[in-house]
């Protein structure tokens, strides 16, 4: 099932499309929290902090297989958008093949420097053996997150939103169930954890494989689909890669923050941790729209439909910036109820320093609501340098608060981390959007930021 979004009203369809999306969203962290839970009271707080300490690492490895094939589908989108379903199949198979390869350089660059890199972030020994069978697994099995994401990514670009939840959900729920038969039945340990994940994941990535083949007729390849020039495979390459190494670099910018935070002792990281878990949920609505933009941007600018671009992207800006207002209101309004929530009622230091995490973070929402409309919709694009330039930007500040205003301010210096790398993303992003927006409206034609 293909859906058309260069046709409607744009905030409906916008609206439509960013619901499936955000229930996903919303779910996957709700699943976390409980995979989070399992392994703590099963295993012991020991198996949970060996778990806990590889997430910045597996995110730098996954983050950049996530945002690779959400570049790839991009130019999918695009071709959907302007009716051409050759170009949808050469699209679809270019991306199979560029993720395939990646993967296989991505599985043995992770699997040899997996120890060294834990050992690199001074693990603690106790837990170091621990972490170390968790994560090579997850390493093991890049393979399947990466056909999930490409998978799910391609029905996105097509303007089905809704199967990919369906499948996300299924894999939730089999991975608890296999949390408990892994760790409680055969005692694998945080070994079970992995596999656990591994193996829902990869059933995910067939349900999607096995659903595109018979729902997805558009993407039923033939053999010459599969003859691709080197401008299609460049032209992948060209979006994907750089929209990896986005991914991977505010992964970065999170390891060195973590590091930092550490020196602020346990009252800080229990604050931290617990206000982070209340501000991930919290921003997933922005989060979505942004995902959203990015398809309905490269339908519509495949389709030449420039006025209906400018349309969408001010619709959505106007409603995902209330909306974080909103939210933000209520996390700094409700904030020690939530917080108490994860630390209890005997923790008043824990609240109080986290609280100051949701003020600071709360109060600028509606900053990052722009950071994922404009980042998104210039992806949506085509464009990859802008979003580059950002995401460099969102690692300096990350940097200059974790070292300079954590020394100086403590906890509320690591608390603006996020603020200011909204900020310093932002800048690139507006300036790119509003020359890009400019030069679109005025010839009413595709024309790159990088055009002289």
């Amino acid at each position: 099932m293909t859906r058309d979004i260069t046709k409607g009203n744009p905030a409906k369809v916008i609206i439509y499309f960013t619901i499936p999306l955000l229930i996903g969203n919303i779910f996957q962290q709700f699943y976390s929290m409980a995979d989070t839970l399992i392994v703590g009271r099963t295993i012991g707080v020991n198996a949970l902090a060996a778990v806990g300490c590889t997430g910045s690492i597996t995110f730098l490895i996954l983050g950049f297989a996530q945002g690779l094939t959400s570049g790839f589908s991009i130019l999918t989108a695009q071709c959907f958008g302007a009716g051409d379903r050759q170009g949808v199949r050469h699209s679809y198979v270019a991306s199979i093949i560029l993720s395939i390869l990646v993967t296989i350089i991505l599985t043995i660059v992770s699997v040899i420097f997996a120890r060294p890199i834990l050992e690199m972030m001074h693990t603690p020994k106790e837990i170091i053996a621990d972490a170390y069978n968790f994560i090579i697994i997850i390493f093991w099995g890049i393979i399947v997150s990466m056909l999930f994401n490409l998978f799910s990514n391609v029905l996105r670009a097509l303007g089905n939103s809704k199967t990919p939840l369906i499948f996300l959900v299924i894999a939730s729920i089999l991975n608890i169930i296999l949390d408990f038969v892994f760790i409680l039945k055969f005692s694998m340990g945080v070994a079970g954890a992995a596999y656990a994940t591994t193996i829902s994941q990869g059933i995910s990535a067939i349900l999607c494989f096995v659903y595109i083949i018979k729902k997805m007729p558009i993407l039923n390849l033939h053999r010459e689909d599969w003859h691709l020039t080197k401008k299609i495979l460049l032209d992948h390459l060209k979006l994907g890669l750089p929209m990896g190494f986005q991914a991977s670099i505010i992964a970065m910018g999170t390891i060195i923050l973590q590091f930092e935070l550490n020196n602020l002792g346990e009252v800080s990281v229990a604050a931290y941790t617990a206000a982070q878990k209340i501000d991930i949920l919290a921003i997933q609505p922005m989060m979505s729209f942004g995902i959203t933009m990015a398809t309905f941007v490269a339908q519509n600018y495949g389709a030449n439909k420039i006025e209906r671009i400018r349309v969408g992207i001010k619709q959505c800006s106007i409603i995902s910036v209330v909306f974080s207002i909103a939210v933000g209101a209520f996390n700094i309004l409700a904030g020690h109820s939530l917080i108490e929530l994860f630390v209890g009622h005997n923790q008043p230091q824990v609240v109080s320093l986290a609280q100051v995490y949701l003020n600071i973070n709360g109060s600028m929402y509606f900053i990052l609501a722009l950071l994922f409309i404009y980042r998104y919709s210039l992806q949506g694009l085509g464009q990859s340098f802008a979003p580059t330039v950002a995401g460099i930007m969102e690692l300096f500040m990350r940097t200059f608060a974790a070292i300079i205003l954590s020394k100086y301010l403590g906890f509320a210096g690591v608390s603006l981390a996020n603020p200011l790398a909204w900020i310093g993303s932002c800048i690139p992003l507006g300036i790119a959007y509003y020359f890009t927006a400019k030069k679109l409206y005025a010839f009413n034609k595709p024309i790159s930021i990088t055009e002289k």
